[in-house]
């Protein structure tokens, strides 16, 4: 993310790991849960989930742990999850069809209003509950609309004009899927870059260490 003030930016990557966490917690009929119990769950240590509670004031009691749904509740309000940001999508092609059929938007801040696409071909099209839109109708739509968050699935090519456009109307956040790292130079925009493939390539490091591990005991 490219904006946090003062809190750093590994804290804020594991909130929403917290937050899903002590949902599934909550699902399970757990009460409350204490940060050993939380650390062994999330592989995390004590100190580490106190720490970074802390940065928002704590919410644990001495004795007695964290109360899993208030905790849940505080940990959202910090995200947002109750704001329901207005939200558009660019791009109506299988990625942007897939993530706004499959993303459930309303129970992570975000309200889906508008999704459109440049394509004439895809004009109409019903994705979910929302027929895309012409890009023609873009500049219109966010005068009228006010968007907050635009979550982009375009090529690569066009993911910084599209982004400058965007912010001349008005829009203050992007969650780009674009494979374009996207740096814009203006004040108060927040920009999170999805890379999927950086994501598999993690993955395949750890077979990889893995699996030399395992090549090395066996020649040893």
């Amino acid at each position: 993310m490219s904006k946090n003030g003062s809190i750093s930016a590994s804290v804020i990557k594991r909130l929403p790991r917290y937050y899903r966490f002590l949902g599934e917690l909550k699902a399970q009929g757990v009460n409350r849960i204490s940060s050993r119990e939380l650390s062994q769950r999330m592989r995390l240590t004590a100190s580490q989930i106190r720490q970074d509670l802390n940065c928002f004031g704590g919410f644990g009691q001495q004795g007695y742990g964290y109360h899993v749904d208030e905790l849940r509740h505080e940990i959202g309000k910090i995200l947002g999850v109750d704001r329901k940001f207005s939200t558009i999508m660019i791009g109506a092609g299988n990625l942007g069809r897939a993530i706004a059929t499959h993303i459930n938007f309303d129970t992570r801040g975000c309200q889906l209003e508008a999704i459109f696409d440049s394509n004439p071909a895809l004009a109409g099209l019903k994705v979910g509950d929302l027929e895309v839109k012409p890009s023609e109708e873009l500049a219109e739509y966010c005068k009228k609309n006010n968007p907050v968050v635009a979550v982009l699935c375009i090529p690569k090519a066009s993911t910084q004009d599209t982004a400058d456009t965007l912010v001349s109307l008005g829009v203050k956040a992007f969650w780009n899927f674009s494979h374009y790292d996207l740096s814009i130079g203006y004040d108060d925009i927040i920009v999170e870059n999805v890379h999927l493939g950086d994501s598999l390539l993690t993955l395949t490091y750890g077979v990889n260490v893995l699996l030399n591990d395992g090549e090395d005991a066996e020649n040893e």
